[in-house]
């Protein structure tokens, strides 16, 4: 066994989740690579006294099943997924699928059906559950960011079992300036957009909930957005890779949107009324992590990024947005990567003018 799976192991249990004695804990994994995690995990869960249990998720099975499946099908399913996720305290997903574009030719409204209609479980279980999500090295995460797999398991490793507690103190004085920011403004090329944050919680994410983690989010006010914004980061969706987005925006709902496949997108956002405003704005802070690797985990934390998402607002930086779009599949969005702001007591400014 790697020290370095035992490491991230004992992370994930004892400080993402924190599982307590008679805790039950649900661990979903995908991939042949992730099974040596997903051993230790459970004697992690043990040792602190919980009660694991283990699914395995398959996107080549999965494939199958949504392509030809029915709503009343998905339906079922929810009722079976909801109750088991009502039964559990804790959730860690571990993502280590060999082909991220697996579901790249399933239909968009199959999709979309699958994901609207399982979004009570996702909901229960980012508001009820202590919970944490993260991929796993493998070949095809190693592909996508343009190294060696040694190479890769070695970034990987530095940048998910940081010391997460000394970043997490480091937020607080960005926190505190978002938490007393109104408006923000941000201008770089094919980017002029404006919204106000007031009065919309800032909440530090700091290896509890994401791992890798560090980023800062609120939302956007939900009418104040207006402007365009053109994302300069491909971003992999449901098999999918979008790029070069742009967002007209007008009183916080997105008018017109084109990228590299328009009707695509188009039906994406389409998915329901929410689907067309902002649930999320956040800035992304981990050190480690310096250039996007098209995994949403890593590029959401880009240091010196921001990313505004589409969809669903999170409880606890409620915005009224809500949207079966965002959450299952946490934050889909493109960012510039350099971002600044001014003294505080004024307007937040974030300049991309300059990129890296």
């Amino acid at each position: 066994m790697d020290d370095r799976i035992r490491k991230l192991s004992k992370l994930l249990v004892s400080y993402s989740c924190n599982v307590q004695k008679g805790e039950k804990v649900l661990i979903n994994y995908e991939g042949q690579a992730v099974r040596p995690l997903v051993k230790q995990l459970i004697k992690d869960v043990y040792t602190a006294g919980g009660l694991p249990y283990a699914e395995i998720r398959d996107s080549f099975v999965n494939r199958e099943i949504l392509l030809g499946c029915t709503e009343e099908q998905i339906a079922f399913s929810n009722e079976i997924q909801l109750a088991q996720m009502k039964g559990m305290d804790c959730y860690i997903a571990v993502r280590g699928g060999e082909n991220s574009a697996e579901l790249a030719d399933v239909p968009a409204e199959k999709l979309n059906l699958y994901n609207k209609t399982l979004y009570p479980v996702l909901n229960y279980r980012v508001n009820h559950t202590k919970w944490v999500v993260l991929r796993y090295p493998n070949p095809s995460m190693a592909q996508l960011a343009n190294t060696s797999l040694e190479a890769f398991e070695d970034h990987y490793f530095d940048v998910c079992t940081l010391d997460y507690s000394k970043m997490s103190k480091a937020m607080d004085p960005l926190v505190e300036l978002m938490t007393k920011t109104d408006k923000v403004h941000i201008k770089g090329p094919g980017t002029d957009l404006t919204f106000s944050i007031k009065g919309i919680p800032a909440v530090k994410c700091d290896g509890e909930r994401n791992i890798p983690d560090g980023e800062v989010y609120s939302a956007p006010v939900k009418d104040s957005m207006n402007g365009i914004i053109s994302y300069n980061t491909p971003s992999e969706e449901q098999g999918f890779t979008y790029e070069n987005i742009v967002f007209e925006i007008k009183d916080g709902k997105i008018v017109k949107a084109t990228a590299n496949d328009d009707d695509r997108i188009n039906e994406l956002l389409d998915t329901d009324p929410g689907a067309r405003y902002f649930g999320e704005f956040a800035l992304g802070v981990n050190p480690y992590i310096l250039h996007p690797m098209k995994d949403i985990l890593f590029d959401e934390k880009i240091c010196g990024s921001f990313h505004l998402t589409p969809g669903n607002a999170y409880e606890d930086a409620f915005n009224g947005n809500e949207s079966s779009v965002h959450a299952h599949q946490k934050r889909r969005d493109i960012r510039h990567p350099r971002t600044s702001g001014p003294q505080s007591g004024k307007p937040e400014v974030i300049d991309t003018s300059r990129e890296k």
